[in-house]
């Protein structure tokens, strides 16, 4: 498509362009020798509108490029959108991508790369609190043979959620949030949204843990004269102390919080090598009476073997070591200040991983025994002493000399070795005051980077509103956008955990809420990969779908064996927080994978009913419903809807009447509207439409082609139409036409008529014109205000645009005269009447001719409706004179057999008689204008006028179809005399015969039958059953 549009592109070929968003961009002029507005693809067509990294370029739309010639016009399609703009499909302007910008602008956000911003902050964060103080109690109660299992089970854990997660990220653009923005982003918000809570709040106490740990170690440290309360007290005051500074360490920005975490590492990593060269100094006489003798092989076998003690268990050591392996979404939960999160997540957190596991199986206790005194007194003065004379827990250091025995027959004695001494690390040095400073370093980082993740988190979370009152929280601060509100929530929860003072009962809380997360990002990973979403294509190939779903159950099966009440709360409240998030429906879409899965769901399972043969039993309405748009015909879609609500299917459809290049344009914006305001407003329907250049052209395409399947529609439901007599003889025909082409094509066929009409459509034009013009007055009104100060002319200008805006207003919604607005609150009133619970009353069924029960079953199916379960079902049937008491007994059998109450059964036995003379004569009145009358011309003049108006109602045809027309007269005077008060009438439709009943005739029958009377649902089966009383 080639245009003379030329001020798009930069025309010398060498692909700059002329916009100021952008400063390169591949010319097409270059590429395709001619200018165009086709573009050529590029990484801007695809981003967001108001994207941080770059403005979102416009393609011209299909329709542009198709009519740009057959409408004669040039078409100017700008190159970018404004950053408050929305895109053509719909996305909101907020920004979902976070990509590395062009140009670093000085002062702007800093950004941290992998090993800054993921690896030493994972490694920072599982060397935490158990490695200097919990480690070599580990060890001591699980031995190193277990204590290595705990630690691979630990890893295996951590390394499964890593894989997933590194799936997860290289799947697209990642922004803050972490494991909450993984997972929503992934399954939806019900699941993001309920992890994101817990998870948020794991961290928050994740950093009391860390904190309680630092403080514990201080404690220790204190002499007895030192200690200020009690030790517990102590532990506490010392923890909100030390919370109250890392908060202020915060609270200075991201640029200081990241170089302590580098001070923090420098002073670990030589902590640790500190460690690793203590062992092998020769022990002092001091450190052996404290259990340390170097590396012994009688020690290292002794220490093989597990040592429970008390109610400790291989689940509960696992359950106190685990949190130190949580620290591996340290790096994921600042994702937002992050250079490249798609790289940076996946690369620092399995090198976190593997590093940390590596040497914490190398800080297996080999060297130190479970119980010592500490007391010179255990020295024995023979350096060995045989086996055989060593008894007491510690045999391997009564054979080096040592009799710890006393550790059996008085346990307070002993206050040294691995099962005893939490400073374990602090002796084994070379320089115990570096292992107090590297357990400070790796407490106090571990709390700072929960203190971090946590507010990160919540933040991330309370942005995307899904919990609205949480919405206070979403703000931030600086040029990071820090959330200083969620870091002063984080610090209160963190003093509050503090209070309790107790490691070992924390540990427990925060794996069972960080084994959810991890669940939850192992099932993501499966879920996304099970779907086979064409837009799940992870960047980051190590990974396995069905390895990812045993994670997922290994977490779980975890958080029940470290804690099974820990594990129940932790569902519980998940499982309240998912069920808050579905009834309140964030309007949100993400293109999660339990949508993509929906859809496959919803593909199989239609292919599995298309292999079923249809059974009278499993019958159900599956209406396709010509309401034109959703809102104009409401009491019509109301009535449908409660016959097919959720267990059957609905379709609403609209018939675009025109040239298509005019239509087309409507009908495809009116599209996604129209099914927006269905389930905004909790209508269980699709909306579908069609272009056409006739009515019953469109109305016949959407017979044919609507449904999938067994998901087909089997009823046509269409409003009665009011204005036939004033109608022009061609939308006579095809209302009629439609009538047939349903009869032909087999539907069950229904037309509703309410004495008010069904047609809103006028209102809602009204509705529309207002909406948009405070729009418009909206908008000039912000023009005048931005605009007020910059000239009188302009200003000038827009406040008459704005008063022309008011006057349209107010003319729109000029009140009308008062005989018409008594009509209009009528017709408003009426089409809401199917919305409410209708009143004790009767739904009144005559039953006239047996169409295999559909005029029975629809009815019944209302009472099953809440809306109507208060209206019982009267049965009219037609009967013989003389024979009524038998009618009424075969009725009776027959409702029963169907399993159908119903409160009375009347038989009808006088509709033989002829109508009255008056109801008669107005029906003579209303198809008078209708008639030919060429009974009493000659043969030649009458087939004249048969062929000038061949859609006129002639006396021949009046007389062979009189006996039906004295019907429809006569059924009108029994309705109106036995039914003038039911909520709803359902009467048998009767059937014209094709080019024998004219239309007009035909459209006189259906208006006599329904006239005066409450609303009345006309219906004819298709003549197959749809009731059965066989099991």
């Amino acid at each position: 498509v080639q245009s003379n549009r030329s001020t798009s592109f930069s025309g010398n070929g060498n692909g700059v362009s002329n916009g100021d968003h952008r400063a390169v961009r591949a010319s097409v002029v270059s590429a395709f020798g001619h200018d165009t507005l086709d573009r050529v693809p590029h990484i801007d067509l695809y981003r967001n509108a108001g994207s941080i990294s770059g403005h979102r370029a416009v393609r011209p739309s299909l329709q542009e490029l198709h009519d740009v010639f057959q409408k004669g016009g040039d078409i100017s399609v700008p190159d970018t959108l404004a950053d408050d703009e929305e895109s053509s499909e719909g996305f909101p302007s907020d920004d979902l991508e976070s990509a590395v910008p062009v140009e670093k602008k000085k002062g702007g956000p800093i950004k941290f790369g992998w090993i800054k911003g993921v690896l030493v902050r994972c490694m920072l964060n599982i060397w935490g609190v158990m490695l200097f103080i919990r480690l070599s109690w580990v060890f001591g109660q699980a031995g190193w043979g277990l204590g290595i299992v705990v630690i691979l089970l630990s890893c295996v854990v951590t390394t499964i959620t890593g894989l997933s997660m590194s799936a997860i990220c290289t799947n697209g653009i990642v922004r803050g949030g972490g494991a909450y923005y993984l997972i929503s982003r992934s399954l939806g918000p019900e699941f993001g949204g309920s992890i994101g809570l817990i998870f948020a709040f794991a961290n928050a106490v994740a950093v009391s843990m860390y904190v309680v740990g630092f403080a514990e170690t201080v404690v220790q440290l204190l002499d007895y004269d030192s200690i200020m309360v009690d030790p517990l007290n102590d532990i506490r005051i010392i923890g909100c102390i030390t919370v109250v500074l890392l908060l202020g360490i915060s609270l200075a920005g991201m640029a200081w919080e990241a170089k302590a975490q580098i001070v923090l590492l420098v002073i670990l990593l030589a902590a640790i090598v500190n460690v690793f060269v203590g062992t092998f100094i020769p022990a002092t006489e001091t450190k052996k009476t404290q259990g340390f003798f170097n590396y012994q092989a009688n020690i290292f076998m002794e220490n093989f073997t597990p040592d429970f003690r008390g109610a400790e268990s291989f689940f509960s050591v696992f359950a106190i070591f685990f949190p130190a392996a949580t620290g591996i979404l340290a790096g994921a939960n600042i994702s937002g200040d992050l250079k490249d999160p798609q790289a940076a997540i996946p690369k620092g957190t399995l090198w976190a991983i593997l590093i940390t596991a590596l040497l914490s199986l190398c800080l297996s206790a080999a060297c130190v025994v479970r119980d010592a005194t500490g007391n010179m007194t255990s020295f024995i003065n023979n350096t060995f002493m045989p086996a055989e004379d060593c008894n007491g827990p510690s045999v391997a250091a009564c054979e080096l000399g040592y009799n710890f025995s006393s550790c059996v027959t008085n346990p307070d004695s002993c206050k040294f070795g691995s099962m005893h001494n939490f400073q374990v690390m602090t002796m084994v040095s070379g320089f115990g005051p570096l292992i107090i400073a590297g357990t400070f370093s790796a407490t106090l980082s571990s709390a700072l980077a929960s203190l971090v993740s946590a507010p990160k988190v919540f933040q991330a979370l309370c942005k995307d509103n899904i919990y609205t009152a949480l919405h206070f929280f979403a703000k931030g601060s600086g040029k990071n956008n820090e959330p200083i509100r969620g870091y002063v929530l984080t610090f209160l929860i963190s003093v509050a955990f503090i209070l309790i003072g107790d490691l070992n009962v924390i540990a427990p809380i925060i794996s069972n809420f960080f084994l959810a997360s991890y669940a939850l990002i192992n099932f993501s990973c499966f879920h996304a990969s099970y779907a086979k979403s064409p837009g799940w294509r992870p960047a980051y190939k190590f990974y396995n779908m069905w390895l990812s779903l045993v994670g997922a159950v290994l977490c779980c099966v975890v958080m029940f064996v470290i804690n099974w009440w820990a594990a129940l709360l932790t569902y519980g409240i998940e499982i309240l927080l998912y069920i808050y998030v579905t009834v309140k429906k964030p309007n949100v879409n993400w293109g999660s994978s339990t949508q993509a899965v929906t859809f496959v769901s919803a593909v199989s399972n239609a292919l599995s009913l298309s292999g079923i043969e249809e059974h009278v039993k499993n019958f159900r309405p599956q209406i396709i419903v010509l309401t034109g748009s959703v809102r104009t015909r409401p009491a019509l879609l109301d009535l449908a809807h409660s016959l097919s609500k959720t267990y059957g299917l609905c379709l609403t459809s609209e018939v675009f009447v025109g040239p298509r290049w005019k239509v087309l344009q409507e009908m495809n914006a009116g599209m996604e509207k129209n099914q927006l305001w269905l389930h905004k407003n909790k209508r269980k329907a699709f909306y579908t439409a069609v272009a056409s250049d006739d009515f019953r052209q469109g109305a016949d395409a959407l017979l044919q082609s609507s449904g999938l399947g067994r998901l087909k529609p089997n009823i046509l439901m269409m409003g009665f139409k009011r204005d036939w007599r004033s109608a022009d003889t061609q939308a006579i025909k095809n209302y009629v036409g439609v009538l047939h082409d349903a009869f032909d094509f087999e539907y069950g066929t229904l037309v509703l008529r309410v004495p008010q009409g069904l047609d809103m459509s006028q209102f809602v034009e009204e509705e529309e014109e207002m909406m948009k013009a405070a729009k418009e007055q909206e908008a000039q009104e912000k023009e005048v205000m931005s605009n007020g100060a910059k000239g009188k002319g302009r200003f000038r200008k827009s406040k008459n645009s704005s008063q022309q805006v008011l006057t349209t207003r107010v003319s729109v919604c000029s009140p009308p005269p008062p005989q018409e607005a008594k009509i209009n609150d009528m017709l408003l009133e009426a089409s809401t009447q199917f919305q409410k619970k209708q009143s004790k009353g009767t739904i009144d069924v005559w039953w006239l001719f047996d169409d295999g029960g559909l005029t029975l079953l629809l009815p019944y199916i209302l009472t099953t409706r809440k809306k109507w379960k208060d209206c019982k079902l009267r049965i009219f049937v037609a009967g013989q004179p003389g024979r009524t008491e038998q009618d009424k007994e075969d009725m009776k059998t027959l409702l029963i057999k169907f399993r159908i109450n119903c409160s009375d059964i009347n038989v009808i036995d006088d509709l033989h008689i002829g109508p009255k003379s008056d109801n008669w004569k107005a029906f003579e009145d209303m198809i008078e204008p209708f008639r030919l009358h060429e009974g009493g011309k000659d043969k030649a003049r009458s087939e004249a006028l048969r062929e000038e108006s061949p859609w006129m109602i002639t006396d021949e045809e009046l007389s062979s179809f009189e006996e039906k027309t004295n019907l429809q007269v006569r059924l009108n005077e029994l309705l109106r005399e036995k039914s003038s008060s039911a909520n709803l009438i359902i009467v048998s439709m009767p059937i014209a015969r094709k080019e024998s009943v004219s239309d007009h005739l035909y459209m006189a029958w259906l208006d006599t039958l329904t006239k005066n009377l409450p609303p009345t649902l006309l219906i004819r089966g298709n003549h197959k059953s749809v009731l059965t009383f066989y099991s």
